[in-house]
């Protein structure tokens, strides 16, 4: 069945750099478009990025344009997100997802906490 492990999360200053991991098992991951997607507390879930299944295209929200990444390894089958200038307001879990502009989530997530 489809397996998405997330990592790299943790407390990290606000202006610091974190970077996610998605370890993807269970379906063909070169085949997918894979997406990020975030929850605040107390808040919904809300989508953060997504990337072709070659890496070629992608998307960010406004609130992450300029300062995340998205990137991805088929060979790995494993999906990136590069945080940087990271403020308070992305405190959140943050989870993978399949598909474009995904907001479906099947796994645990891993934590992000801005803060000083």
């Amino acid at each position: 069945q489809v397996q998405l492990v997330e990592s790299g999360g943790g407390l990290v200053q606000p202006g610091g750099s974190l970077r996610l991991s998605c370890a993807a098992s269970g379906f063909t991951f070169p085949m997918n478009a894979m997406s990020w997607v975030r929850q605040a507390p107390g808040k919904g879930f809300e989508w953060v990025s997504d990337i072709s299944t070659g890496g070629t295209v992608t998307h960010y929200a406004d609130f992450v344009k300029g300062r995340f990444t998205i990137s991805r390894d088929n060979a790995k089958d494993t999906l990136y997100l590069q945080m940087n200038s990271l403020k308070p307001e992305d405190t959140a879990v943050y989870y993978c997802a399949k598909g474009w502009r995904a907001m479906s989530v099947t796994s645990q997530g891993t934590q992000v906490t801005v803060s000083s």
